[in-house]
């Protein structure tokens, strides 16, 4: 992934921003799709330690889901957001 100062200062646009973003979900929405089946096959080894909870429980993992893909894209954007202000020319200087 190329530094999104230097490609403004080639002439990207600024919303730029939303490559970044779209990296990041795309790859925390291959981690769950990794994940489900992973977490399925775990949970029944430890069914006889769930209390309460299904081992399969669809509400569990959408909500574990959901959560994952918030993280997931807040940790994209914070860093883009901050890779956005950076003026273009001293993006070149350090390069």
């Amino acid at each position: 992934m190329q530094p999104l100062g230097i490609r403004m200062a080639v002439g990207a646009q600024p919303g730029a921003l939303g490559l970044i973003l779209g990296e990041s979900i795309v790859l925390t929405v291959l981690g769950i799709m990794v994940g489900v089946p992973c977490a399925l096959a775990a949970t029944r080894l430890i069914a006889h330690l769930l209390y309460g909870v299904a081992p399969g429980d669809p509400l569990t993992f959408a909500a574990a889901g959901a959560t994952l893909l918030a993280v997931g894209a807040m940790a994209g954007y914070w860093p883009a957001r901050r890779a956005a202000k950076i003026d273009p020319m001293a993006a070149l200087r350090c390069e």
